[in-house]
C-alpha cells in the first residue's frame, strides 16, 4: 500500500489578499488622480472660480456701457457733454490746447 502525500503551498492562501489589494489600489488611485477624482475637483472649483471673476468684470462693464447708454438721446434732448465726447472720438479732433486720454479697457 502506498500512501501519496500532497506538499501544501502557501501560495494559494495569497491569492485572493493580493488581488483584493490590487483591486483596492486601482480604484484608490483613480478616486485621487481619475477625471472625477479629488484633483480633478479641485482644478474644477479652481476654474469655477476664475469663471466668476470673468463675470463679475463682464458685469461692470455692461453696467458702465448702460449708464453711457442712458447719456445718449432717444427722445429728449441731447447731453452736450457725451455728444461732444462721440464727435470728438469720431473724427479725432481736439483743440490745440487739450490734453486727449483714452482709456480703452
Amino acid at each position: 500500500m502506498s500512501t501519496q502525500q500532497r506538499k501544501i503551498r502557501k501560495t494559494g492562501r495569497l491569492i485572493v489578499p493580493v488581488l483584493a489589494v490590487l483591486f483596492i489600489s486601482y480604484f484608490g488611485f483613480h478616486s485621487i488622480n481619475g477625471n472625477r477624482g479629488l484633483n480633478a475637483k479641485q482644478s474644477f472649483e479652481q476654474r469655477t472660480a476664475e469663471l466668476e471673476l470673468q463675470l463679475d468684470a463682464l458685469i461692470m462693464e455692461r453696467k458702465r456701457l448702460q449708464q453711457r447708454l442712458l447719456l445718449l438721446p432717444s427722445h429728449g434732448p441731447v447731453v452736450k457733454d457725451m455728444l461732444d465726447e462721440q464727435a470728438r472720438e469720431a473724427l479725432n479732433l481736439s483743440r490745440a490746447n487739450e490734453v486727449v486720454i483714452y482709456d480703452y479697457e
